[in-house]
């Protein structure tokens, strides 16, 4: 195999990724179906950041539907993050990979605090880092904390995971005949109101120039086709 087509990546990973056919929570084989093609682009020299959701656990919106103030609905998904992020380092600890979870809220006992030189040593030492915690601010997503994070690391490009193999213009689980785009620029996005990423997260990446390619996360190998330059998913750009 060639060179990668990118030394330093964020990967951006929902809660729901986290799920199996249960629903809810964490399965721990599909998560080691991540882990393991984490590690293979690792082991290619690729330095990996990863920033994970709470979906699967807690969504601050869903809380705040049930009576609980928007402020901390958020900060309890924040949390849930954390857990997720332990799952993952988990799994890629037991296949080898050193793995170090920094969270933008301080849990000192389990956990490091997100400092940014921190992260970048961890990641020019060969460490996969899992930024947890989101931004440690409520009202901003994790897709928000993914285009932040990646942008203070200097990551390339933002991988984003999804269920399906790229960004289409309606829903393909529900419309057959929806049509997938190749390739789109940030202000496709915006005015269409594609969901990619929320409409902060995509103007962050924009104003710093920041590609983001979503693709199939469950098809395997995938992660490291995108690595190595594939054209697979849909690009997003300037």
């Amino acid at each position: 195999m060639g060179k990668p087509a990118f030394k330093r990546v964020l990967l951006k990973l929902s809660g729901e990724s986290l799920m199996g056919p249960e629903g809810y929570g964490i399965n721990a084989e599909v998560v080691k179906q991540i882990s393991l093609q984490i590690k293979e682009v690792q082991t290619m020299g690729v330095e990996v950041a990863i920033v994970i959701g709470a979906g699967n656990i807690y969504r601050g919106l869903g809380g705040e539907a049930a009576g609980i103030e928007r402020a901390t609905g958020d900060y309890m998904g924040m949390l849930a993050t954390v857990i997720n992020a332990m799952a993952l380092q988990n799994f890629l600890e037991k296949m080898g990979a050193p793995t170090r979870v920094l969270s933008a809220i301080e849990i000192h006992q389990l956990v490091e605090p997100y400092i940014r030189r921190r992260a970048t040593r961890h990641l020019e030492k060969g460490r996969v880092v899992i930024f947890a915690a989101g931004t440690g601010n409520p009202f901003f997503t994790t897709d928000t904390a993914a285009a932040l994070r990646a942008a203070e690391i200097k990551a390339e490009v933002i991988l984003k995971g999804t269920k399906v193999d790229g960004v289409y213009d309606s829903d393909p689980m529900k419309n057959a005949g929806a049509k997938r785009y190749e390739k789109l620029t940030y202000l496709d996005v915006l005015n269409q109101q594609l969901k990619v990423m929320d409409s902060t997260a995509i103007s962050l990446c924009m104003d710093n120039h920041l590609p983001i390619i979503v693709f199939d996360l469950f098809a395997q190998g995938n992660i490291k086709r995108v690595i190595s330059g594939e054209a697979i998913g849909t690009r997003v750009h300037s």
